[in-house]
């Protein structure tokens, strides 16, 4: 790899650490009920920095009489934009680098796309008050703009060697699926505070079956213009989304559980067995403990890990086996 190539190389490499980071302080933002510390954007209160001082908070309140401030929330919120901010200014300075070596530009470009995307979904979040449909859509994007990262750090190294077997590409690539639609799952459980809809387990509120509204819970067609923080739905229709997410796990359970004994004993076998066990170890945590701050973000943290996992076992599914020669036409090495 030459001077230049390792220059990008670890580039790349830092802004998947940063978007990490961005993904793991959106889930603590939410979790705080911190998504709407500041009422406007991409400023807080009409300031580029968050209300500290006590004069600064008076003038905000008057600003937004509407909006009570507080000062802790708002800084937790623009932290996140901070973060998300020069997450996208790495994300073009990528782009930009891969243009002018003309190396392969695809992947960069959708990338400078999707990030452009979730800025557009940051601010919707804001004001459209926590609009469900788009603060999961605005998980989704951040998910994916972590996988595809992680994607191109891996088109950046020879293609691997340790995972060749072609009958894993289906059943990887159904894993990644099932995760997928797990994911946004917990986005829709979270933008709704469905998480404790469900007190008990592995029953809910004492039956298999509990009462569940499923039409409410998953009517995607919910009015824009409430505010959204808390929830508005009844009940029954959180029970109905807490439920499904539930059985979603024991989905995810099966796919990749089965993927991780296909894999075997060699390290990435053991790596998704254990990420797996970890990540349902922490929903159930979640659930008898009542949704511990820590254990709630780890949770999120734990689904953005085991995506990564994911990602590395199907590009080895995939492109395993591949010459040397094709893989230096395809990577950015």
């Amino acid at each position: 790899m030459s001077d230049a190539s390792r220059g990008l190389f670890v580039l790349v490499a830092g802004t998947v650490a940063l978007a990490l980071t961005v993904v793991v302080l959106g889930a603590y933002t939410r979790l705080v009920d911190a998504g709407l510390g500041c009422p406007d954007w991409p400023g807080c209160y009409g300031r580029l920095l968050a209300p500290n001082t006590a004069e600064e908070v008076a003038r905000a309140m008057a600003a937004y009489p509407s909006s009570p401030v507080d000062v802790e929330k708002a800084w937790t919120e623009m932290a996140h934009r901070y973060l998300a901010a020069a997450l996208g200014v790495a994300i073009l300075a990528i782009l930009a680098w891969v243009l002018w070596a003309r190396l392969p530009w695809r992947l960069p470009a959708a990338l400078a796309g999707l990030v452009i995307a979730q800025g557009a979904f940051g601010a919707w979040t804001v004001t459209l008050k926590l609009w469900p449909q788009i603060v999961s859509a605005h998980l989704l994007g951040g998910f994916a703009t972590l996988g595809l990262l992680w994607l191109l750090v891996l088109l950046m190294r020879p293609p691997p060697s340790w995972c060749a077997n072609r009958g894993l590409r289906g059943l990887a690539t159904a894993a990644l699926v099932v995760l997928a639609a797990q994911v946004a799952l917990g986005g829709w459980v979270s933008s709704n505070y469905a998480a404790l809809a469900c007190p008990d387990f592995p029953a809910c509120h004492g039956e298999w079956l509990p009462t569940m509204d499923f039409a409410a819970g998953f009517n995607i067609a919910q009015d824009v213009g409430p505010n959204y923080l808390g929830g508005l739905l009844e009940n029954s229709a959180r029970v109905a989304i807490h439920f499904t997410h539930r059985l979603g796990a024991v989905v995810v359970l099966a796919v990749v559980g089965w993927l991780a004994f296909r894999l075997g004993n060699g390290l990435w076998g053991w790596a998704l067995a254990l990420v797996l066990a970890a990540q349902l170890g922490l929903g159930v945590a979640n659930v008898v403990l009542a949704l511990p701050l820590a254990i709630a973000v780890l949770h999120n943290a734990g689904a953005a890990v085991l995506m990564l996992v994911l990602v590395s076992v199907n590009y080895a599914a995939w492109r395993g086996g591949a010459s040397a020669a094709h893989g230096a036409e395809e990577s950015l090495s």
